[in-house]
């Protein structure tokens, strides 16, 4: 059953972060979804060279990582609670791991989000900028799980593994559909791709946002600008400590549709993987016709 439905739902995927802090330091890239517009283009980030989305793959094969993978996937995406004593448990718990088998499938994608400076109408801005690559992973009972990855010190790492594969689904969708730059608008859990100079929906929230046949790109910018213009890093919002949580007002979504409320990493500028340990990542929502696992 698809899951477009389903806005409220939370999918709490238990993400596992291998590395501490996101130094974000990826090209700007435009999304291997599809064909791009042209370097320079309105809005339009430039391509990840093929040569890193392969140094970021590389760095998801690596036995260690395959590891947490088939614990991860042992687990049934839940974080443990508590480091398993010896004994029966922890046994099964190695064979389960070991049974998960896991494997790559699909491209590694880089993964936009809106860019701050878009939304404060810097010129040249791009929508939205890379912000990590994610691979897609299989388990042999079918599940499936999105490893982030970033770069760090001129290497690829691990920072991130969450339950489902949205990255690599909405990138799919976006070339199925003809193409252009797939990327998320966190704040309100929306995806869209910018094609042909407009901001297209991709899934339910971003069709409350911006209709079904979505907006131009300077249309968009209004929209971004409104909603989150006063609450750009620096500003009064953000000095204030209130990044935990964005609520549009009445009047703030096209077709005037009302938003739903995040209570995540709000703030333009923040990350929702700041700083280690056990996260859980928010899904609301999945490509069109997509059953959600």
């Amino acid at each position: 059953m698809s899951s477009m439905h389903r806005s409220a739902l939370v999918r709490g995927a238990a993400a596992v972060l291998l590395a501490a802090g996101l130094g974000l330091a990826l090209a700007p890239a435009a999304s291997a979804a599809g064909p791009a517009a042209p370097a320079g283009s309105a809005g339009v980030p430039e391509p990840v060279p093929a040569a890193e989305l392969a140094g970021a793959r590389d760095a998801v094969r690596s036995p260690a990582v395959l590891d947490q993978l088939g614990r991860f996937f042992a687990r049934k995406g839940v974080p443990p609670t508590g480091r398993l004593a010896p004994g029966a448990a922890a046994e099964a718990e190695e064979a389960a791991a070991a049974a998960a088998a896991p494997r790559l499938a699909g491209e590694t994608v880089p993964v936009y989000t809106l860019d701050a400076a878009f939304v404060a109408g810097t010129p040249g801005a791009p929508v939205a900028r890379a912000e990590f690559t994610a691979s897609r992973v299989v388990a042999a009972d079918g599940q499936v799980a999105s490893v982030w990855t970033v770069k760090q010190g001129g290497g690829w790492r691990v920072v991130n593994i969450a339950g489902g594969g949205d990255e690599g689904d909405y990138a799919a969708r976006a070339a199925e559909g003809g193409g252009g730059t797939a990327f998320r608008e966190p704040q309100i859990n929306a995806w869209y791709v910018l094609r042909d100079g407009r901001v297209l929906p991709l899934d339910e929230e971003a069709r409350r946002s911006v209709g079904e046949a979505g907006v131009s790109l300077a249309g968009y910018q209004g929209l971004v600008r409104q909603r989150y213009g006063d609450k750009l890093p620096g500003s009064a919002y953000d000095r204030a400590g209130r990044g935990g949580g964005y609520e549009p007002t009445a009047g703030q979504a096209a077709g005037n549709a009302a938003l739903p409320a995040v209570t995540a990493a709000a703030a333009l500028g923040a990350t929702a993987l700041a700083g280690a340990g056990v996260v859980l990542r928010r899904r609301v929502g999945a490509p069109s016709g997509r059953a959600r696992r």
